[in-house]
């Protein structure tokens, strides 16, 4: 680059030398000739540009032989010269030129920066400038032939995210960047060296990871499907019969949070039946049968029980099915299979269909529009109340801890896993099922409700069995054993057993995620000093 800038100083150099030289010798031709109209540099200078730009007063003309032939080399280079300032006006406006100068322009804007220009950002950016009116989207490709143009302003550079950050000059807050094509960061050339840029980096993968380094943030799209979709739709106490069709990365996450989540009750017994393979599932979570009964439904506890055969063949299983849930990773044939169930088989129960867009009439869940918004991806709202349990810790105790920032992956998800289940103890304790949303408001009223009921011991001993219940499946779901003492590196918990064998004070402690309600909905009122 810096060879290539010193070719174009030297050119420039040597057309201007020429220039000065051809006026010059205009200037010393014509002024010896007393009948010649050009008699000072000056004039030769002005009759030079009034040439070259083709406007051509006729105020000056040369008179002299050698006049006539730097005249004549004015004139035919004249044309050229238009030509090439007209080509660099044209380029300057249709490439890079006018975008970077309107950057430039908006460095007090909020900066979003996206990689490509596919269905995933578009949605995003379209999210992102509804809720910041001083939002700035750049897409760091060239706009296609093909598709709409969007609604929103935006500006498409072809440069890299360094050349952006420059144009920034740390002016306002940093320049937010996303990667949303699944584990782009460890293949896009424009991912490169990221992590030393002052940006916040966003990327889209599927190994469930939400933090790698500093800057860089990862966000699960399937993750976020699921978590969405338990939200929504909370497990309700009469479904005990649960069917989800297809187990690719969705189907994953589906179960996975359900087993996280859906503790509702220390008699339930709800069966997932899965169809579309076990995978290596199973072998991932091997200790998963110490706390689910596995290929046979229990009537004392949960069921996981996957389908070698089809979900075609089991017409009495789905009849008799409390909620089907359809997440094949191919949407097409994810509604394939909505319309055959509706057009062949007699349903009792509902029936949910994953759809990237929003279907009238159909139970959907995991539109483009409800996974990729600000709240899912920047995490400002989806994990609000998980940071704000890891604050109310690190005040109730007199030892350091980490904050959210600094935690691992594991024990950010085990909050996330207790925050998720705010939710349920909300519904458990106000005995209201029609509760999808968490607010101040509602956790309050819980939490008083909690305080009431507590004062009965037994009502007590049935909210510990419960939060144990919750945090066993995650221990054991992330492959946790029991130990005498309590060793993270061997994954090893003292309390890793069933509640019966639990000691007095180790009881107790399950009274800590019921208590953390209080403080909970004072930090999430945003009236709250």
């Amino acid at each position: 680059m810096k060879k290539k800038k010193n070719i174009y100083i030297c050119l420039i150099t040597i057309i201007m030398l020429t220039y000065i030289c051809l006026v010059a010798l205009l200037y010393c031709s014509e002024s010896s000739d007393s009948n010649a109209t050009i008699q000072t540099f000056g004039d030769a200078l002005w009759y030079s540009l009034v040439t070259l730009t083709t406007v051509g007063y006729g105020d000056l003309i040369p008179v002299t032989p050698l006049g006539h032939m730097v005249g004549l080399i004015f004139l035919l280079s004249s044309a050229g010269i238009m030509v090439t300032l007209l080509g660099g006006v044209v380029s300057f406006v249709t490439n890079e030129g006018l975008p970077l100068f309107m950057l430039g322009l908006q460095r007090h804007k909020n900066w979003y920066y996206f990689a490509d220009c596919g269905v995933e950002s578009n949605t995003l950016a379209a999210n992102i400038h509804k809720e910041d009116p001083d939002a700035l989207i750049i897409y760091g490709e060239k706009k296609g032939s093909q598709g709409e143009t969007p609604n929103y302003p935006c500006l498409y550079l072809s440069i890299s995210p360094n050349r952006i950050v420059a144009k920034k000059k740390n002016t306002g807050t940093k320049c937010k960047v996303f990667l949303m094509k699944e584990n782009d960061i460890g293949v896009n050339s424009r991912a490169v060296n990221l992590h030393e840029l002052p940006v916040e980096v966003y990327a889209r993968t599927t190994n469930g990871q939400d933090k790698l380094s500093g800057n860089i943030n990862f966000f699960h799209s399937y993750e976020c499907c699921a978590r969405q979709y338990w939200r929504s739709k909370p497990l309700c106490r009469h479904e005990n019969t649960i069917v989800i069709i297809g187990f690719g990365n969705y189907g994953n996450s589906i179960l996975e949070r359900a087993i996280l989540t859906n503790v509702l009750s220390i008699e339930q017994h709800v069966a997932y039946h899965i169809f579309g393979g076990v995978g290596n599932f199973l072998t991932v979570h091997p200790h998963l049968n110490q706390l689910f009964s596995l290929n046979k439904e229990s009537l004392t506890g949960d069921s996981l029980i996957f389908h070698e055969d089809t979900w075609e063949e089991n017409h009495s299983l789905l009849e008799r099915a409390d909620r089907i849930i359809i997440c094949v990773d191919d949407e097409q044939n994810g509604w394939s299979i909505f319309w055959i169930l509706n057009k062949y088989y007699k349903l009792s129960g509902r029936i949910d269909l994953r759809s990237s867009r929003k279907a009238p009439g159909v139970s959907f869940f995991g539109t483009n529009e409800d996974i990729y918004t600000p709240q899912q991806i920047i995490r400002t709202e989806l994990n609000q109340a998980a940071v704000t349990i890891n604050e109310i810790f690190r005040r109730s105790v007199s030892y350091p801890t980490l904050s959210w920032n600094e935690l691992d992956d594991l024990h950010r998800q085990s909050k996330i896993a207790a925050a998720d289940h705010l939710l349920m103890k909300t519904r458990i304790l106000l005995d209201d099922e029609t509760i999808t949303k968490l607010t101040p408001s509602t956790v309050k009223r819980a939490y008083d409700r909690y305080c009431i009921t507590k004062t009965s011991n037994s009502i007590r001993e049935t909210y510990r069995k419960l939060d144990h219940m919750r945090w066993l499946r995650f221990y054991i779901f992330y492959n946790w054993n029991y130990g005498c003492v309590r060793n993270d590196a061997k994954r090893e918990h003292p309390m890793l057993c069933e509640y019966e064998n639990l000691t007095p004070e180790q009881r107790l402690e399950r009274d800590a995620a019921w208590e953390l309600m209080g403080n909970i909905s004072l930090e999430l009122d945003p009236g709250t000093s």
